[in-house]
């Protein structure tokens, strides 16, 4: 019992001793953790160069490593040197974990971006071109896909539901009329939603591109239709009963005497259509369609960089201004007769 009560005597102070001089790597977790979530407070209050202060007493990790105390401090230390430009410090804070964790990726990447940073605006505009504008053309492939289409499909069916709405018979008209208030009075995005997300549910299930091209193709048929009807209407009513006095049916009018003088008529409003389509196409990005917004959408919340979003609107404003002066020249051409 003496022996021991001795030895006890003597070890005890030893282990006191080494508990001084190593502490324990959970004591200089807790340490950090504090130092951090003090920073954290500083940073809160807009306490900057006090939460630097906190940051950099984080001590470097020993031969067992820490929970990543140490590269979350000189991280956030190059950050806010970074966002007050000082670029050579922040090149240091980087470097100071890379020297500890040569593979560290959020280093390397933060590297990459103060060199990027420090580079001409027009320089770095290229090279956002170089990096961005593949995958955005083949998004804008699949809105002129669409646009197309639905170029090909809307002006047909609009001429038969706007023939339906000026026959005779009541109900053939009253369906066409049905279709132009409902398609009309509701929003393209909610169409497109009961398309794809509402059909399945009564057992019809459409792929993505196939929802997208009923939905626009149904929508604006709905507004050519109206339009159409109005050119209908506007050629004068003389030309009809001249038609029937030769002994024309009604189809026979439609096809040869009144539908190739509205054409020339409705051009411009069908531009204005067509040329909003090509806007309109974004709205099919909400049914899983990968097409030019819907990419651009993508890879700005990817790297947070706002030349995607002008790419995207050049690429936008490149179309509509082609179809624009497309639509202008085929305007001149059928009505170079009946200018004054």
């Amino acid at each position: 019992m003496k022996l021991i009560g001795k030895s006890g005597a003597v070890i005890v102070p030893l282990f006191l001793l080494l508990m001084f001089c190593f502490p324990p790597a959970v004591q200089a977790s807790a340490t950090s953790d504090a130092l951090i979530k003090q920073a954290g407070n500083a940073m809160a209050t807009g306490n900057l160069d006090k939460a630097e202060e906190l940051f950099l007493q984080i001590p470097k990790p020993g031969p067992e490593g820490d929970d990543g105390e140490f590269v979350y401090s000189r991280m956030q230390v190059a950050r806010l040197n970074f966002s007050l430009k000082k670029f050579d410090e922040a090149r240091g804070n980087a470097n100071e974990i890379l020297k500890i964790y040569p593979g560290n990726i959020e280093a390397k990447n933060f590297l990459a971006s103060i060199e990027r940073a420090q580079k001409p605006e027009w320089k770095k505009f290229l090279e956002d071109c170089t990096r961005f504008l593949p995958t955005l053309l083949k998004g804008a492939s699949m809105t002129l896909l669409l646009v197309f289409v639905t170029m090909l499909v809307s002006p047909v069916v609009g001429l038969l539901i706007a023939l339906g709405k000026i026959s005779r018979v009541r109900p053939f008209s009253s369906i066409c009329w049905f279709i132009i208030w409902f398609f009309r009075g509701t929003p393209l995005l909610l169409q497109l939603f009961f398309i794809y997300y509402g059909l399945p549910a009564m057992g019809i299930t459409l792929a993505p591109i196939t929802a997208a091209l009923i939905g626009l193709g149904i929508n604006y048929s709905a507004y050519l239709a109206e339009i159409i009807r109005a050119g209908i209407e506007s050629i004068d009513a003389g030309q009809t009963e001249a038609a029937k006095a030769l002994g024309m049916t009604y189809s026979q009018t439609m096809r040869r005497v009144i539908v190739p003088q509205t054409y020339k008529r409705i051009i411009p409003p069908v531009a204005n259509e067509f040329i909003a389509l090509i806007k309109d196409t974004a709205l099919v990005s909400t049914i899983s369609m990968v097409e030019l917004m819907r990419s651009a959408d993508q890879m700005f919340n990817a790297y947070f960089n706002i030349s995607v979003l002008v790419l995207a609107a050049i690429i936008y404003l490149v179309f509509t201004s082609a179809f624009t002066f497309v639509f202008e020249k085929i305007e001149y051409k059928v009505g170079k007769y009946e200018r004054r």
